[in-house]
C-alpha cells in the first residue's frame, strides 16, 4: 500500500493513452473529489 493511502494524502495517477496523450487522475486527500485532466489543464 502506498504512503498516500496509509497517510491520507492526495493521490495522483498518471496514464499515457494509446494516442500519446497524458492523463492525470487526482483524488483529494479527504477523498471528497476525484478529477480527471490533462497535465496542461493543471
Amino acid at each position: 500500500m502506498s504512503s498516500s493511502l496509509r497517510e491520507g494524502f492526495r493521490i495522483l495517477s498518471a496514464y499515457k493513452l494509446e494516442t500519446g496523450e497524458k492523463l492525470w487522475i487526482i483524488t483529494e486527500a479527504d477523498r471528497s473529489a476525484t478529477t480527471i485532466l490533462r497535465p496542461d489543464e493543471y
